[in-house]
This record gives C-alpha cells, structure tokens and sequence, in this order.
C-alpha cells in the first residue's frame, strides 16, 4: 500500500510518498517541485505513481507556499526567482537530511517539477552533478532570459517590489544558475522536457530552442528527450505524467 507521510525535511514542510513497506529503507528518490501559487499536495498523482514503481518521493513546500505562505505577501509571481533560487538551496539540504538518514539507495536522486517546479530543476541541474536524472515540465531553462521578459511585465503595472538595483543584483546572480548558460554541466545525464506548444505562460522555445542545442552537445541521444503536445496550454496532461514516471523509471 501506498503511504503519504507529512513531515518537515531539513526543516521544509513535504509530503513523502512511498510503498508502506518500505517507509524505512533505501531507496531511490524522487524530489518533485510544484508551480507557481501551487502547493504540494497538487502533486500527489505524480508522487503516487512514482512510488508505485518502487520511488520514494518527496513533495517539498515552495517558499510563500503551501504552509509556507506569508499573510503580508500577497503577489507571489513578484518573488518567482527568489522562490526558485531558494528551492535550489533546499533541495541540497533536502537530499544531505535522507541520505544523513540512509534512505536514498545508491544516491540515485532524480528531481523534478512543473512550471517554477520545472525551472527549479533546470536550476539545479547546473549546480548539482549528483541530480542522476530529471524531467522538466513547461519550465523554462532560460532563466536569465524569463526574468528579464517577466521583469519587463511586471514592471509595466508599478507594482514589482524590487528597486533597479536589485533587479540588476537578481540578473547577476540568476546567470550562475541558468542552465541555458552553462549546458555541458549536464554532462550526458538523462534529461526529459514536455512542453505544450501553446503555453501562454512559460515560453515554448525557451525549453524547445534549449533542447535543440543540447542534443547538438549530448553524447548519448538516448538520454535526452522532448515532448512536444501539440494545442496544449499551461496545464500539465495525463500523458506528460505518466511519460515522466516511465521516464525515471528507466533512468533512475
């Protein structure tokens, strides 16, 4: 039977899915990132399925969400990068807390995630030699890029809560995580994207155009993949879902 523990890891509120029968042993892990204004239990379909092919997987809160959420912060789109950034960070803590505690086998870890999820992961896959395998789900790998598109639109409505030098300060750094800027850090490891290719939130081509390079650089074909839904938006299919657990499945 599968189980769904809810419990603080390297002090961030998640939800763990695994077998019950293997609640206390190792075994690999999945890190799954929700979206923007989302929560961690909205992944849970991802997460059981994970774990019904033998996954632990962990749903981790995203800053200013879920039981993180902040009463005096009412835009949360404003703070995306620093969301992102700040993911980043927990997931090294996430993955020190298990591996401290032996419950990743092998340190066979895969991280995942939809939207700012899937933008986490590209993040940290350019910091992370460790990360074995990853699927990114209409994120973008252009960071530096979305945020200056972004910073542009938000700064049109007079309402974007940073002042000129911190929004230069956030592209500065935002370059040391960008994955689109530094591609062979991906060093061959197994890489899924899916888009839909009328997203009207996160770029199609930034993960489209990022892919087409990337196989120009991969060793292995086999360990790059993109699916492109056709006519589809925002919101994550079935399919994508299901592509994505065969996806770690036969990587991790």
């Amino acid at each position: 039977m599968i189980g769904i523990y809810k419990e603080k890891i390297a002090g961030v509120p998640s939800l763990i899915v695994v077998d019950e029968a293997h609640e206390n042993k190792p075994l690999p892990t999945v890190f799954y990132f929700h979206g923007i204004t989302s929560a961690k239990e909205h992944n849970l379909t991802q997460g059981f399925l994970l774990a019904e092919n033998g996954f632990r997987v962990v749903l981790p809160d995203s800053m200013y969400h879920g039981e993180r959420e902040v009463a005096d912060i009412k835009e949360v789109t404003y703070y995306l990068f620093q969301i992102v950034l700040q993911n980043v960070m927990e997931l090294k803590d996430m993955k020190e807390d298990l591996e401290n505690r032996g419950l990743i086998l092998e340190g066979r870890v895969g991280v995942a995630g939809t939207s700012m999820g899937g933008i986490t992961t590209a993040s940290a896959l350019s910091q992370y030699p460790w990360i074995k395998t990853a699927a990114i789900l209409m994120g973008s790998p252009k960071l530096t890029t979305f945020a200056r598109e972004l910073v542009d639109v938000y700064a049109r409505t007079g309402k974007l809560p940073l002042t000129s030098d911190e929004i230069n300060q956030l592209y500065d750094t935002l370059t040391l995580y960008d994955l689109s800027l530094q591609a062979e850090r991906l060093s061959d490891r197994p890489l899924l994207f899916w888009h839909g290719d009328s997203d009207p939130v996160v770029p199609f081509d930034h993960s489209h155009s990022f892919y087409e390079y990337a196989k120009k650089i991969y060793l292995n074909p086999n360990h790059l993949r993109f699916i492109r839904e056709k006519d589809r938006g925002h919101k994550v299919s079935r399919y994508a879902i299901l592509e994505t657990v065969k996806w770690f499945v036969q990587h991790l």
